[in-house]
Formats: C-alpha cells, sequence, structure tokens
C-alpha cells in the first residue's frame, strides 16, 4: 500500500476527504488507517475545506462539522460534540474526548487491526485476538492522540516537565515552518502519514509478537493453577515473562471473586533457582494482596530456612513482596505456609 504521495492510486474514484492547512497527528493517523482497509488503499486523499468538493468524498475525517457514522462524516470540532469510546459503546472504559483519529478507530479499528494481523496469528485465533489487540492499542495509542487534539491534561495539577517527542509533536514538526520560502503542506502531509503508519503498524506487530504471547503463556499457566496448589491462588509460570497486568485481565476476563484473586506467582530465574513474588494490589502500586510471612523478611539462607523449618531458603526481601527457594517444593512451601498464615 502505497502512502508516500498523493498520486498514490486514484484508479478506483474513492475518495477521503479531510481538510488543507496545518495538519496533525489525529487525522494523519486517521488517513493511515482507513488506507489500510481494502475499501480505501487505493483512495485518493482530498485535502479542503471546500463544502463541495467534501460532498464528493466517500469518507471524511477531521473537518465538515458533522459526525455522522452512518454518512461517513468524522468531524470532532463542532461545539455539540463530546463523545468517548465509553459513551459509544459502554463497554469500554476510556472516557478521554474521541479526536477524528478515535472516531475511525473506534467504528473501524476492528477491521484495521485484522487487516494488520493477517499472517501474524493462525486463521483461528483472529475472533480471539482481534478484539485484544484493538483494545491495547487505543489504550496504548490512539488515547494518546486523541487526548493531545483535545487538550486533554495528563494531570490536573502543574505538569513537572512537558513531553515533546510523542508522536503528535513530531507530526506537529513536519509541517511547514512559518520562514519556509517555498512551503509544501502536501509534501509533508504524506510524509506525517508515513511516519504515524510506521508507528502503528509497529505497535499493532509489537502486541502481536510480544505482548499477546506472554498472555497466552499467563493464560495457560492461570487455568491449571490448581493443579499447583488446591487454594488455586498460586500461579506456577512455565516460562518467564511479563505477567502483571496479564494475571489482571485474566482474573477480570473469568470472573474472579474477591476470595479468589491470586496471591502468588512462582517461576524459575535465570539461574534455575525458584522465585515466589507476591501479586500487587494494582498496577500502579507496591502493596500487595498478600505479602510473605513477616516473621522471615530480611532473613537469608540458612538462618531462614531454620528460622521456616523450609530447606533450601535463598531469601524473603525486607518488604516482603519477593523470595526465593533452591527447589520448587521449597518455594511452594514458602507460599502454602504464607497463605496458612493469613488465614
Amino acid at each position: 500500500m502505497d502512502t508516500t504521495n498523493g498520486s498514490a492510486a486514484q484508479g478506483d474514484g474513492i475518495k477521503i476527504g479531510t481538510h488543507n492547512g496545518t495538519f496533525h497527528c489525529d487525522e494523519v493517523l486517521a488517513c493511515f488507517m482507513l488506507r489500510t482497509l481494502d475499501e480505501y488503499k487505493n483512495a485518493q486523499i482530498v485535502r479542503t475545506r471546500d463544502q463541495s468538493v467534501l460532498d464528493t468524498c466517500n469518507i471524511v475525517v477531521d473537518v465538515g462539522a458533522v459526525f455522522d457514522a452512518e454518512k461517513k462524516r468524522f468531524d470532532h470540532h463542532q461545539r455539540s460534540f463530546t463523545d468517548t469510546m465509553n459513551s459509544l459503546n459502554p463497554k469500554y472504559k476510556w472516557t478521554t474526548k474521541l479526536s477524528s483519529a478515535g472516531l475511525v478507530y473506534f467504528h473501524y479499528g476492528m477491521e484495521i487491526i485484522k487487516s494488520l494481523v493477517k499472517g501474524l496469528v493462525a486463521e483461528s485465533e483472529l475472533e480471539k485476538t482481534v478484539p485484544l489487540i484493538y483494545s491495547k492499542v487505543y489504550e496504548n495509542f490512539v488515547e494518546e492522540i486523541d487526548a493531545i487534539d483535545n487538550g486533554v491534561n495528563m494531570s490536573d495539577g502543574e505538569l513537572r516537565y512537558k513531553i515533546n517527542s510523542n508522536l503528535s509533536s513530531r507530526v506537529s514538526r513536519i509541517n511547514p515552518n512559518w520562514n519556509d520560502e517555498k512551503p509544501d503542506e502536501e509534501a509533508g502531509f504524506y510524509k506525517a502519514m508515513k511516519v504515524v503508519g510506521e508507528e502503528f503498524t509497529s505497535c499493532v506487530t509489537d502486541y502481536v509478537k510480544v505482548w499477546l504471547p506472554a498472555r497466552s503463556i499467563v493464560e495457560r499457566c492461570f487455568l491449571k493453577r490448581k493443579s499447583v496448589d488446591e487454594s488455586g491462588m498460586i500461579v506456577e509460570l512455565d516460562q518467564h515473562c511479563p505477567w502483571k497486568e496479564h494475571l489482571f485481565n485474566i482474573e477480570r476476563d473469568y470472573a474472579l471473586a474477591e476470595n479468589e484473586l491470586i496471591k502468588y506467582v512462582i517461576y524459575t530465574d535465570q539461574k534455575g533457582k525458584w522465585r515466589l513474588q507476591c501479586v500487587p494490589l494494582g498496577a500502579a502500586t507496591f502493596d500487595n494482596r498478600l505479602s510473605i510471612k513477616a516473621e522471615w523478611r530480611g532473613i537469608r539462607d540458612e538462618e531462614l530456612s531454620k528460622l521456616s523449618g523450609i530447606p533450601g531458603c535463598i531469601f524473603v526481601h525486607a518488604g516482603g513482596f519477593i523470595g526465593g527457594n533452591e527447589t520448587k517444593e521449597g518455594v511452594l512451601q514458602m507460599a502454602r505456609e504464607s497463605l496458612k498464615s493469613a488465614q
């Protein structure tokens, strides 16, 4: 798919309308995303504010003062517009006001993700994979662009510093400078679309190749947890990988009750020793659902083995969030004893 110049293919007469003048990341991304789809892959991008010209376009983004999905008009600048992912579909949690990128992503994102992940995952896995990647990409890519375009601050208080290296800032710098003698806005737009498209595609690919396999490992081990311990509160990772975010999501997906939540994860470290790690209360806290026994914290090696009565102990961190043992049996016993102490 050629997205590097305006003459890219106009043979089928399909037109994507957007505004001319200074371009922003949201309409650039919206145009790129549309051109990943078969319906628009050869579309001409028409950059104008002339309503009579926009009326001839098959789909219009970021201009025209109309949001009407049935008519394929996706502007967000009108005073009446307040929509978010959550307002358009309550199953989504995100409440950031949508830009043209978010609007296109909401309505076409599943198709866009599917078009990009085909060949990366088995056909039989697409139905399960696409919604997972769709949500992940919105939360960690598109929402940022929505927020920046709509002037939504990251914090309610004063920011300590500014971030000027984000994708929206990079697109802004591709616009012609005020003192360019021969500004070429059209060339800049297609350069920006190439930059944004590469970032977006790379993001999707990374989630499929790196994030998703880790989730698969965690989910597989989660489902086997009662074979590790009958309490169901200890998960053994048979392959070490990033697990916290996945575990929280999987617990939610499987609707675990509060008293069923996982307390500990065990796994081997790079030296083949066994680790016991507490599950935190949430992604942004160091507090644990259930810390390792208080009397073991800060104790190591033989002293810890004697104190606990468990052979092979290596350590328990003073913070009580992680410990180690020479063997799987030993680390499991440490986890079980910590569960018992809480009960």
